[in-house]
C-alpha cells in the first residue's frame, strides 16, 4: 500500500522554531493545519505541545478538521480561514472561535446563530489587495466595516488579507501598508482597537523583521512554512527550518520491459495522461507500475528521490514510470516489491493526507 510518512518531531521543531522567530518581531501567527485532514493522532500529538498554548490559534478551512482540534483540545483558540457557506453557519460557530470574513450577509448570519449559541463570534474582515481572492473592496471598507460593527454577537477583532494563492501576488510592502492604513483610518473614525493586522500567509515571512514589513502586520497565517520548511515567496527553505518533514512511498506491482511507444489506435477513452519521456532512441526500457493514482496524488507535485526514472503515465489508481536506460548485462536495480520513493509538495501532501486509500506513518 503507498504510504505517507510523517516526520512529527522535525515538524514540531519548525513550530517551535517560527514560534520564536515571530515572537522576536512581535508577530502573532495562526498554524494553518488543513493539509492534515484532520489527521487525529497527528493533531493530538501537535495539539499537546506547549508551543500551542503560545501561538494566537489553530486555523484550518475544513469545518472536520476544527472539530477534531476542539475535540482534543477544548482550550485551543480555533481559526475558520475562508469565508463560511451559509449552510455551515451553525457549524462554524459551533467549532471556530474567529472566522475570516468579507460579506455582509455572511457575518449577519453569524451574528444570529452566535446569539442561538449564546456566543460572541470573532471575525476578520478580509481586504481585496490584488489577488482577486476573498476580500472587500478598499474603497468600500470603511462603510463595510460601519455597517458589521455594531452586531451585538460580533466581534470585529482584526483586518487581513490574502496574497500569493491565487494569482501569485507577492506581499510588497505597498500592499501591506495600505492594510496597516485601514486599521489607522477605522480606530480613528470609530473610535475603537483591531487588535489583529494580519499580513498573509507563509508567503509573506520572509519580509518579517525587514524594513519591507510596516511594523503594523502582526499577525500571519502559517501552514507551507511549518510543515514543509519553505516559503512559496522563493520556494525556498526558511531560515532553520526543516524541509525532511514528508516523503512518499510505493510499492512497485509490476515490473516489465516494454516498448516505449503504445501499440494500437489512439482514442479519446484515457482517464489519466501520460509525461514527455526521453528514452534514448531505446525501443524497450523496463516500466514500474506503481500502486497510486490521480484519486491520490498529482503526479507533478511528487518528486522521486531517484532522479533516473521518470514518470511515464497515470491513470486512477495506478501511476507508470520509466525506470531508465536498459544497460546491456545488467539486470534492473528495481524487482516486484520494491517501493518508489518520492518528496511531496505541499499540495501533493493535502492530496495524500486526504486519500483514504494511503497510508499514513507518523515517525
Amino acid at each position: 500500500m503507498a504510504t505517507l510518512h510523517i516526520y512529527t518531531d522535525r515538524i514540531i521543531q519548525n513550530v517551535n522554531r517560527i514560534d520564536s522567530f515571530l515572537e522576536k518581531h512581535n508577530t502573532g501567527w495562526t498554524l494553518i493545519t488543513k493539509v492534515l485532514s484532520g489527521h487525529k493522532e497527528f493533531l493530538r500529538q501537535l495539539l499537546s505541545q506547549p508551543v500551542v498554548n503560545r501561538i494566537h490559534s489553530i486555523g484550518d478551512s475544513r469545518i472536520s478538521g476544527l472539530r477534531v482540534a476542539k475535540e482534543i483540545n477544548p482550550s485551543v483558540k480555533t481559526m475558520y480561514i475562508k469565508p463560511p457557506a451559509m449552510d455551515l453557519i451553525k457549524s462554524v460557530v459551533k467549532w471556530a472561535d474567529i472566522s475570516l470574513n468579507s460579506s455582509f450577509r455572511t457575518i449577519e448570519a453569524l451574528n444570529a446563530e452566535a446569539q442561538a449559541q449564546n456566543k460572541i463570534h470573532q471575525v476578520i474582515i478580509m481586504i481585496e489587495m490584488g489577488e482577486l481572492r476573498e476580500g472587500v473592496l478598499r474603497e468600500e471598507v470603511v462603510r463595510f466595516y460601519e455597517k458589521v460593527f455594531n452586531f451585538p454577537h460580533i466581534e470585529v477583532v482584526g483586518l487581513g488579507t490574502n496574497l500569493g494563492c491565487l494569482h501569485g501576488i507577492q506581499p510588497t510592502y505597498d500592499k501591506l501598508l495600505q492594510l496597516a492604513l485601514y486599521k489607522i483610518i477605522i480606530e480613528k473614525m470609530f473610535n475603537t482597537s483591531l487588535p489583529v493586522v494580519s499580513g498573509g500567509s507563509s508567503i509573506t515571512l520572509p519580509m518579517v523583521g525587514k524594513p519591507s514589513m510596516p511594523k503594523a502586520i502582526n499577525h500571519l497565517r502559517i501552514g507551507e512554512a511549518a510543515f514543509l520548511g519553505t516559503s512559496p515567496f522563493d520556494g525556498k527553505k526558511f531560515r532553520n527550518l526543516s524541509e525532511q518533514t514528508f516523503q512518499f512511498e510505493a510499492s512497485i506491482i509490476e515490473l516489465e520491459k516494454k516498448s516505449t511507444s503504445p501499440d494500437g489506435t489512439l482514442s479519446d477513452a484515457s482517464v489519466g495522461h501520460t509525461g514527455d519521456l526521453d528514452v534514448d532512441g531505446q525501443d524497450f526500457r523496463y516500466r514500474a507500475l506503481a500502486d497510486f493514482g490521480l484519486l491520490d496524488v498529482d503526479p507533478v507535485t511528487i518528486k522521486p528521490i531517484d532522479n533516473q526514472i521518470q514518470f511515464a503515465g497515470i491513470t486512477s489508481d495506478l501511476t507508470v514510470y520509466d525506470l531508465g536506460k536498459i544497460t546491456p548485462g545488467q539486470s534492473c536495480r528495481y524487482k516486484v516489491g520494491d517501493r518508489l520513493k518520492f518528496v511531496p509538495e505541499y499540495m501533493a501532501i493535502a492530496r495524500l493526507m486526504n486519500s483514504k486509500f494511503v497510508d499514513k506513518i507518523l515517525l
